[in-house]
């Protein structure tokens, strides 16, 4: 199963790819321009909250860390360009690799909570917390062409898998 799981986020870094390939050809301006009715308001808000979300469950909560998780500063989040996203999924790339190695043998093995994780799952599994992350990544990605779409800056067709055959 692991390496099935590495197949499948390799897919969904190569479409991330083709996300980031189409958000460099769109001026500063319209990536932080606000989009009333989108819950991360900008293109740039709602990828670096993606982000936040993988570092959050996979690192913070999957590895027990809740003291040292923190989230994107608003500060950086104005100031980010594409290449800051991209070192960001850098990191989130690495995260998932050690998230997928340390689970390889466990995906159905709950990850206990303590007390502190108050109104979250108490026992999630490695591969709930995997699916969540990877679906909420594409939850946002409709999100952002969205956006584009209304900020008069259409993304090109890719709903051949996602932009896999590109």
């Amino acid at each position: 199963m692991l390496e099935e799981l590495r197949q499948q986020y390799d897919y969904i870094r190569s479409v991330r790819q083709n996300m980031f390939t189409f958000l460099e050809e769109l001026p500063p301006q319209i990536l932080h321009q606000t989009v009333p009715g989108f819950g991360r308001g900008t293109i740039m808000g709602t990828h670096v909250h993606v982000v936040d979300c993988y570092q959050f469950w996979l690192g913070s909560f999957a590895f027990k860390k809740l003291n040292e998780h923190r989230d994107i500063a608003v500060h950086e989040i104005d100031r980010a360009d594409v290449k800051y996203v991209r070192e960001k999924f850098a990191e989130v790339d690495e995260l998932v690799q050690r998230f997928l190695n340390e689970y390889c043998e466990r995906w159905s093995e709950p990850i206990e909570q303590d007390e502190s994780w108050q109104g979250y799952p108490k026992t999630p599994t490695p591969l709930l917390l995997l699916t969540h992350v990877e679906t909420h990544e594409f939850h946002h990605k409709g999100q952002i062409v969205s956006m584009a779409r209304i900020l008069g800056c259409p993304p090109p067709a890719d709903d051949r898998l996602g932009g896999l055959f590109t």
